[in-house]
């Protein structure tokens, strides 16, 4: 792995018993990046992908074995439509060119989010990388894409609702594991560290139940400019911090 001094400083203050299991990003500062320098909103969405590549290659060089990526959310339609026009290519473009040596690492790639609201050929190439990468074993790399957390759990409810009106779940039944069971993420643990670039400070609509007892870890650094350094400062950071869980340290 080829690192910077900076990141070769970070690298080694990084305890690899207490690497996060599940890291979730919200990507955010790439319209912010490209008027900074006089570039369309595009730019910034396109000079983003760099960093998307690096991220998932640090964090599987670390032995991360989740990785959520907060792409494209519900509310993002709302945007100009050449933008999301735009986004919707994004996904298509980098499996195309990506996909392959993502195999070759063994990662596994899954789809958060409502596929069939999705253009079809983003959601062909998304589905087609799931597909190819179903039997993968190493670093799961969640793209959230046409993902709010609050239909996620609208959408749980209603199965469980569905279960419970059919007679094969008993309501006293129903727990966080049930819910957490029927949510997109099911299956997987919940994120031990969220990492937001750009300097916002909220969830926007991201995870808001898998992430009750998440670190979270803030850097002003927006999108585009985000590389291994932050990465492995966050881990480090996060390796500092005393998880309680809502108890008290022993």
């Amino acid at each position: 792995m080829e690192l910077t001094t900076r990141e070769r400083e970070l690298f080694e203050k990084i305890d690899f018993q207490r690497i996060p299991c599940h890291v979730a990003i919200i990507m955010d500062g790439n319209g912010r990046w490209a008027r900074k320098r006089g570039l369309p909103r595009v730019a910034g969405h396109r000079a983003g992908v760099n960093s998307l590549k690096e991220t998932i290659r640090i964090a599987d060089e670390l032995g991360v074995k989740y990785l959520t990526l907060y792409t494209f959310s519900t509310e993002n339609w709302k945007r100009p439509s050449r933008e999301v026009r735009f986004l919707m290519k994004l996904p298509e473009e980098y499996l195309s060119r990506e996909l392959e040596e993502l195999r070759a690492k063994n990662v596994c790639i899954k789809l958060m989010g409502e596929a069939n609201g999705l253009p079809e050929h983003t959601r062909r190439a998304v589905e087609e990388a799931v597909i190819k990468t179903e039997e993968n074993t190493g670093l799961t790399v969640n793209f959230a894409m046409n993902y709010g957390s609050r239909d996620e759990v609208i959408r749980a409810v209603k199965k469980i609702s569905r279960l419970v009106s059919e007679g094969s779940l008993k309501e006293e039944d129903i727990n966080e594991d049930t819910i957490s069971a029927f949510l997109y993420s099911g299956g997987q643990p919940d994120p031990d560290l969220l990492i937001r670039p750009s300097g916002e400070q909220r969830l926007s609509n991201f995870l808001l139940w898998q992430l009750a007892y998440t670190e979270f870890w803030f850097t002003s650094t927006y999108w585009p400019d985000f590389k291994k350094e932050h990465f492995l400062q966050a881990v480090v950071d996060f390796q500092k911090r005393n998880r309680r869980f809502g108890g008290l340290t022993k």
